[in-house]
């Protein structure tokens, strides 16, 4: 585990002092003095340049993503001290603060006083944005407007333009962009046309639709067109990168939300990304939080309770998938249970094959297996981040393998250890 170190090292050695002194140059602004490194020189000196990695227009921002969906306890809590360590200038969000989904006033209350009382330890502003588990109903709406006003809105930081769109509106428009937020997206975008960068942020990676007309994005892209700029989005709880319209679209993994937790290979960790905006355009960093420790290397507690997960007994399900008979690496096998009720299938579990076409079935946590029960199989492998407005995750592989209800593949899974085999045919 990497551990991240904050301070101040100051060591005296033989042949001259370093020391850390506040000075201003004639090419500062007369309001801003920076800090220079003032030391005794030789012809040969113990290190590489005396110039700082600073600029006065140079900085970072954090991002944290999903909390909710079944959160797990101490973990966005403990984030918060965490980014405070990291020292950002600020922080934004992407959503899915409060689990919600209630039109109970005082369930509402409750977690949006337990979630504004963690961000409350942030030491640098926290700027909200909302998801479809903070805006579920007519009522989390209205109680939404009464605690923070705006669901959405826009501010700007050195030469930057940060857009906070709201990607949700009950009853009918979850996952939209309203015509009015069209309108005011390409209002804003117009009245700062000399922004350096551009920067938005909204919960779903509604480019992913199949109508970007009726859900609003095609409306929101017209207006970015031709400018800097970067989207940023969470809901999915996995991390991935889309190649979209000549730059990158950050779909966030969690910070504390729901999770499987199997590492980087599926995207599934939690994080905060910072944002290192430099002269010639930001630079993007994952932070593990895991890796994001104090010098005592020990969290504060915290008394920030998880959701419970109602499970069924799984068991471990290993398998082998291949193609025309050969090795099958970097496809999702997923299985898929069948409501006769409801004529309609659940995706359960699934698994990410190897090089070798191997896989293991994760159902909750990190491979867990699968419940006892009869499955259909669907197998996918996907080409990530390509620029194609109606299929952002191009499958590879027939698609009648995709779906549930085209596929032929079917598995039993009993109690007690299972190894299964899909062939697919091409």
């Amino acid at each position: 585990m990497r551990q991240f170190a904050f301070g101040l090292l100051t060591a005296a050695m033989v042949g001259g002092v370093v020391a850390l002194s506040r000075t201003e140059t004639a090419a500062d602004s007369p309001a801003l003095a920076r800090t220079d490194i003032v030391a005794e020189t030789g012809a040969k000196n113990p290190w590489t340049s005396l110039k700082l990695n600073e600029s006065a227009d140079e900085y970072t921002f954090a991002i944290v993503s999903d909390r909710t969906g079944g959160h797990r306890e101490k973990v966005f809590s403990r984030a918060v001290h965490q980014v405070n360590s990291l020292s950002p200038k600020f922080v934004l969000s992407v959503g899915d603060l409060i689990e919600g989904y209630t039109a109970k006033d005082e369930a509402i209350k409750e977690q949006w006083d337990e979630f504004d009382g963690y961000v409350k330890q942030f030491k640098m502003p926290f700027f909200y944005v909302p998801g479809n588990h903070d805006l579920t109903n007519k009522t989390m709406v209205d109680k939404w407007t009464e605690r923070y006003g705006k669901r959405y809105y826009s501010f700007t930081y050195r030469g930057s333009l940060f857009l906070c769109l709201n990607s949700e509106n009950p009853p009918d428009g979850m996952g939209t962009i309203d015509k009015e937020q069209q309108q005011w997206v390409a209002q804003t975008l117009a009245a700062h046309k000399d922004a350096k960068w551009t920067y938005v942020f909204l919960h779903k990676p509604i480019w992913t639709a199949k109508d970007l007309e009726k859900n609003g994005w095609a409306a929101v892209e017209k207006a970015l067109a031709g400018r800097k700029y970067n989207v940023f989005v969470g809901h999915v709880h996995r991390y991935q990168v889309f190649e979209r319209n000549g730059t990158q679209y950050y779909q966030l993994a969690t910070t504390g939300g729901g999770s499987r937790m199997r590492g980087y290979e599926y995207g599934e960790f939690d994080q905060v990304m910072l944002v290192n905006v430099r002269a010639n355009g930001p630079e993007f960093v994952n932070v593990d939080l895991g890796g994001v420790l104090p010098a005592n290397l020990k969290l504060p507690d915290s008394d920030e309770k998880g959701v419970p997960v109602k499970k069924k007994a799984t068991f471990p399900v290993n398998g082998k998938v291949t193609l025309n008979g050969k090795p099958l690496a970097g496809a999702t096998v997923a299985l898929h249970s069948y409501n006769k009720t409801s004529e309609k299938y659940t995706s359960v579990s699934d698994g990410l094959s190897d090089a070798n076409g191997r896989f293991n079935v994760t159902t909750y946590f990190r491979f867990d297996g699968a419940p006892a029960g009869e499955y259909t199989v669907t197998v996918r492998k996907v080409k990530r981040g390509i620029a194609d407005e109606e299929a952002p995750d191009k499958n590879t592989l027939p698609e009648k393998y995709a779906h549930p209800d085209k596929s032929p593949l079917k598995v039993t899974i009993k109690e007690g250890t299972n190894d299964i085999e899909i062939d697919v045919k091409e």
